[in-house]
Parts: C-alpha cells; sequence; structure tokens
C-alpha cells in the first residue's frame, strides 16, 4: 500500500478544495454575464439557419447542406464560446484581483483553471443547444451510439484545447479589449476549413492552408462519425493536432502566468 503523509494528504485536499472555490466562483460569473452566454447560443444558431435556409439552396439543391454544415457550425459554437476566457482571463489579470489571491495561502494558478472548466460546461450546454436546433432544421445523422459518443469525446476535446488556448491568449493580452481582439481573429479558421465548402472548390494555393490547419481534420472527423462520410486518417490528425495545442497551451499558460502573478 502506498503511504501517504499527512501533509501531502493536506495539500492535496487543499489544492482540490481550492479549484472547487474557483470553478464554483467562475460559474457564478458565467451565469451573471446571460448576455454573453446568450450570444455564444444565439449566434451559431443564426449562422445555421442563414447557411441552411439563405445559402443552402445555392451550395446544394438536393437539400442536404444542413447535414453537411452542422459539424462546421458546432465547432464554430463551441470556438465562440471558448473565446469569452480570454476576456475573463484578462480581467482577473488585470484588475488587481491575482495580487490579493498571492495572499492567501492558495494556488492562485486555480483561477485560470476554474475559468476553463467552467468555460467548458457553458460550451457544452451551447452545443447541446445547437445540436437541438440542427434537428429542429433537418439534421439527420446516421450515427450509431458509439459513434455519437465519439463525435462527442472529439467535440469535448476541441473545447477544452481551445479554452485553454484562449485562457493563454487572456494572461498574455494587456487589457480584455485585446483579448477579445485576439480570440476574434482565431475564429475566422472555421471558415478557412472545410466547415462550410468542400475544401476542393477553392482556389488551390488556399486548399493547401485549409487542408493542412488544425479545423478541418478536427471537422471532418466529426462529419464522418455522424454522417457517414469517410474519415480516413482525420481521426488521428484531429487528437494529435488537439494535443499538440493542449500541451503547448498548459505550457504557455504556466509560464505567463508565473512571469504576470510571480512565483508564490
Amino acid at each position: 500500500m502506498t503511504n501517504i503523509t499527512p501533509r501531502a494528504f493536506t495539500k492535496s485536499s487543499s489544492f482540490g478544495l481550492t479549484n472547487a472555490v474557483f470553478i464554483g466562483r467562475s460559474i457564478r460569473l458565467s451565469l451573471r454575464n446571460t448576455e454573453a452566454l446568450i450570444m455564444a447560443i444565439m449566434l451559431p444558431v443564426m449562422l445555421m439557419l442563414l447557411f441552411t435556409y439563405v445559402f443552402g439552396g445555392a451550395i446544394d439543391p438536393g437539400g442536404n447542406y444542413v447535414n453537411y454544415v452542422v459539424p462546421g457550425i458546432i465547432l464554430l459554437c463551441a470556438g465562440f464560446g471558448s473565446a469569452s476566457t480570454a476576456v475573463d482571463v484578462a480581467h482577473d489579470m488585470t484588475n488587481g484581483i491575482i495580487d490579493r489571491f498571492r495572499t492567501m495561502p492558495i494556488q492562485s494558478l486555480s483561477v485560470i483553471t476554474g475559468h476553463v472548466v467552467a468555460s467548458l460546461a457553458r460550451n457544452s450546454l451551447a452545443t447541446a443547444v445547437v445540436i437541438g436546433v440542427a434537428f429542429l432544421v433537418g439534421f439527420r445523422p446516421s450515427a450509431n451510439a458509439i459513434e455519437w459518443l465519439a463525435a462527442l469525446g472529439i467535440i469535448i476535446l476541441f473545447i477544452l484545447t481551445f479554452t485553454w488556448l484562449f485562457a493563454a491568449i487572456g494572461l498574455v493580452s494587456g487589457s480584455p479589449s485585446a483579448a477579445s481582439s485576439y480570440g476574434f481573429a482565431l475564429l475566422f479558421l472555421p471558415y478557412l476549413s472545410s466547415a462550410f465548402v468542400p475544401t476542393d472548390t477553392m482556389p488551390n494555393w488556399l486548399q493547401g492552408v485549409a487542408n493542412h490547419q488544425p479545423i478541418t481534420p478536427v471537422i471532418e472527423t466529426i462529419r464522418g462519425l455522424l454522417t457517414g462520410t469517410p474519415i480516413h486518417d482525420q481521426a488521428w490528425w484531429a487528437i494529435g493536432w488537439c494535443s499538440f495545442i493542449l500541451l503547448t497551451s498548459l505550457i504557455w499558460c504556466f509560464i505567463a502566468f508565473q512571469k504576470k502573478a510571480g512565483r508564490r
């Protein structure tokens, strides 16, 4: 049996309690900011309605465009919701509250973890709403239970990855408005992927960008799992890209936090 010293147990319990406190704080802040939550849901829904009913007939006269576009809208929803993490983190880093946390016997980095977990919960809810609306506008996936679970796993991995990425952006930003601008720039990536049209319809120079950026393999994996289109090696690329960005973002967060808040 492994021996656990009382001191180690106390530190572990304190760390878990600290994270729980900051997660609760971030969730309460999210519930108070109802406008951001509503926009995180409404914007992807409006885009889905726009592409389905306005552009869908021209892109696919057969009426099957909704099945093609929904995976891209899901990731757009996840990205838009994750972007607010950058603003929340930047706000905490610039309003002096981190200095107050440093005077307490707690792990100050837990404030970032709290924002990430709250964002994951918020974005999962928004994604569920978007999927529900997709069914109402005609989305008819062919996935079985296992494929649904795999698709949801990829979606959650994507949300977690980009939430940590936006948290790192919030840490290095000089202000919440700057963090919002940086986050908004990243939201253009889905438009330069296979989210809304096949990449082979793009100019040759743009196909290289669209086929080799992180969003496309994630979309193609989700689309293949839900609608039965070929996945090939896209799933491995999706997991590889997400793992690489997640690890890089975690290291970036740790280094940036130590530089900004100072080592305890």
